[in-house]
């Protein structure tokens, strides 16, 4: 599987590069769309936070700064997964037709939430020099994170794409279940104490990632290596059990699509 993959690089990096001039190619804003969704979303947070939520959030950190960097992780964990659940859906016209590894599709569709990740970086970076937040030299830590949870969107996302194929209810569902798991996410605010919350960040899969990256940026230490070792192990599990669907699923779900 891993050797099929390999020697496919080139197919997925062309089927990425063909997304990502077909989707921007008549865009006047072009690739400020990447970030658009998160300068809106950090402008409702903020105004929230401060007028309804009286700021209550006892934070070391400038809470745009605190808030911007959750939503830069989620939004590489959402739009990922929405973009792989809808590969198979948008491929249709060729998986049934031209024989060649079909994880590529997969793989090329996370590859450009990673596109947008990177896009969105270049606006993290600025409200760090003008809130002068400095991170913690553990920073260099973060991008191990960022594996665990794109395999996990991976994972996720093999299984889902299949079942799309079938039930197409599985692809126009999920921008609605996203909002709200990115509410019981401590995206915009800090890990909530006592339960039934704490009982949310561990059944959650996704916050303990957010909250280790943050810790390793702005803390120096991980507040909750356990939950994050779990976390990460259960993240490669699902990742090797859904590639291994996926691959023996397809030959049957690509009639269906």
């Amino acid at each position: 599987m891993v050797a099929e993959l390999w020697n496919s690089r080139e197919l997925i990096w062309q089927l990425f590069s063909r997304e990502l001039r077909a989707r921007y190619r008549q865009s006047i804003l072009g690739y400020i769309w990447a970030i658009i969704p998160s300068v809106m979303l950090l402008i409702t947070f903020s105004y929230i936070n401060s007028n309804f939520a009286d700021g209550k959030y006892n934070l070391s950190v400038p809470y745009p700064v605190y808030a911007l960097s959750g939503l830069t992780l989620w939004q590489l964990f959402s739009v990922g997964l929405t973009k792989t659940t809808l590969c198979l859906e948008k491929s249709q016209a060729i998986i049934t037709k031209v024989n060649f590894c079909r994880e590529t599709l997969v793989f090329s569709a996370f590859m450009e939430s990673v596109f947008e990740f990177v896009i969105r970086l270049a606006l993290v970076v600025p409200f760090f020099l003008w809130y002068g937040v400095c991170p913690a030299w553990t920073v260099i830590f973060v991008p191990f994170v960022l594996v665990l949870l794109a395999l996990l969107t991976i994972g996720v996302g093999f299984f889902l794409t299949l079942l799309n194929g079938v039930f197409r209810d599985i692809g126009n569902g999920i921008p609605v279940i996203m909002p709200f798991l990115m509410i019981l996410t401590p995206v915009a605010y800090p890990p909530l104490e006592g339960m039934p919350h704490q009982l949310l960040n561990y059944l959650n899969p996704v916050s303990p990632f957010i909250i280790a990256a943050r810790d390793l940026t702005f803390f120096g230490e991980i507040s909750n290596p356990l939950s994050l070792a779990v976390t990460s192990a259960m993240s490669l599990l699902i990742f090797l059990m859904g590639w291994r669907f996926f691959r023996t699923a397809i030959p049957r779900i690509a009639e269906r699509v």
